[in-house]
């Protein structure tokens, strides 16, 4: 949630921001909305300031024996309490409506993030100079998942449906290797590791953004108030929700690695084979609870971390930064890390890490106890750390052999009993 004040009193930064996002919202009717809420208060104020003298004056009239004035007095007050109690329904009605209209604004873009519509406007950050050249056609995952029988699409479909996948023998095993190196790996720099629950309740998810804006994309427990978690991102910021911390405890590093849910809303017939995109997924997530002063620093750490995964694999990946229009909903800045796949001859998309300023912490109430002992919004950023089902794709697809096998990573084996698939 963006600031109610910053609004006010500089719009010309939240229309320049939503016009370079592409994003339709009318903010003159937000400020009007603003404008009437604090109307109402102040009449309010006045109201029960009013209130409160005729309250007195009553006890000084019954104290005086002059029974007239205080009756007068009482009917006065009756009638202000009736002008109060709607003012109170008036202004409820109006914050709520107003709460309704922040919610639905996308944050803030950080001033160098460049003008673009989609992903072909993204700009290239780093890539690392590892390639793979083949003396041979590589195969895609999906087939060589059947071939070594280490995955099964058909049955997962029975059990469930489309969209989701079985992992099995080696390829199950690789997956819990994957998941064990890049949680090792972040706890060894300091990342704090989590098993969280994976039932979130409405509060959660519209802290970190997701709601209001994508309900569609959730999947909700019909008979419950639930909904499934869609990134490991809401539980491991709402940990610190309506906390105030210590200025001396940030920053705060934390991390978990689960199962994640997303119904997939508008990608109907993309990315349809294989595990590229599912339902139901596997990745590690890391969240940074920081000093504003320190966010964009943390930010490159972030994605150095991420980074750090890819480069002990040996795996040839890119960083790009996202334009505007390809920026998300709670984000000022992102990079993405995208990792080579052979059957899509191109780099996909493996990670995004993202500053969300104190967008989510307003939101959250996730407050630090500065220098002057005043409180301030933290800054909160997350990442993934990586897309454990892409990670297991790329290491498939990347490590074959022309003999139809698969080499096991060293950064790997310690985690397995095998050295080849």
């Amino acid at each position: 949630m963006i600031n109610l004040k910053l609004i006010r009193e500089n719009p010309d930064i939240l229309k320049n921001s939503l016009k370079k996002r592409n994003f339709n919202f009318d903010v003159d009717s937000l400020l009007i909305e603003d404008e009437k809420f604090r109307k109402i208060n102040s009449l309010l104020e006045q109201n029960n300031n009013k209130r409160n003298v005729l309250s007195k004056k009553i006890g000084e009239y019954i104290a005086q024996k002059n029974q007239d004035l205080a009756n007068a007095t009482k009917k006065e007050v009756e009638i202000l309490n009736l002008t109060i109690t709607e003012q109170n329904d008036e202004s409820t009605k109006i914050k709520n409506n107003l709460d309704k209209l922040l919610l639905s604004i996308p944050n803030i873009l950080h001033s160098s993030i460049k003008v673009g519509k989609d992903e072909k406007d993204n700009e290239l950050f780093k890539k690392n100079n590892i390639s793979n050249i083949y003396d041979f056609s590589p195969k895609p995952h999906w087939d060589i998942g059947v071939e070594k029988n280490i995955l099964d699409l058909e049955t997962s479909s029975t059990l469930t449906g489309a969209r989701f996948s079985i992992y099995k023998g080696k390829g199950a095993k690789l997956i819990r290797a994957l998941q064990s190196l890049t949680l090792d790996m972040h706890s060894a720099k300091g990342y704090e590791e989590y098993v969280l629950p994976l039932l979130l309740n409405e509060k959660s998810l519209s802290v970190t953004g997701q709601l209001p804006k994508f309900k569609d994309d959730l999947f909700q427990v019909d008979f419950r108030d639930y909904y499934l978690s869609p990134t490991l991102e809401v539980q491991l910021t709402n940990l610190f929700r309506n906390k105030i911390l210590d200025q001396k405890e940030l920053p705060i590093k934390v991390t978990s690695s689960s199962f994640n849910f997303r119904s997939e809303a508008g990608s109907a017939g993309k990315d349809i084979k294989g595990v590229l995109r599912q339902h139901q997924f596997i990745k590690t997530e890391l969240v940074n609870i920081c000093d504003p002063n320190n966010s964009y620093e943390a930010l490159n750490e972030m994605v150095d971390q991420a980074c750090s995964i890819l480069d002990v694999l040996e795996l040839p990946y890119r960083v790009m930064k996202l334009c505007s229009g390809d920026t998300g909903f709670g984000s000022s800045m992102t990079f993405d890390i995208e990792v080579w796949m052979p059957s899509y001859n191109n780099y996909r998309e493996i990670s995004s890490c993202s500053n969300c300023e104190d967008f989510q912490a307003r939101r959250g109430q996730i407050r630090f106890t500065n220098s002057e002992k005043k409180k301030e919004l933290v800054h909160t950023l997350n990442g993934t750390g990586l897309s454990i089902d892409r990670l297991w794709i790329a290491i498939i697809e990347n490590y074959q052999t022309k003999d139809g096998d698969i080499i096991i990573p060293k950064a790997l084996k310690k985690y397995l009993d095998f050295d080849k698939i």
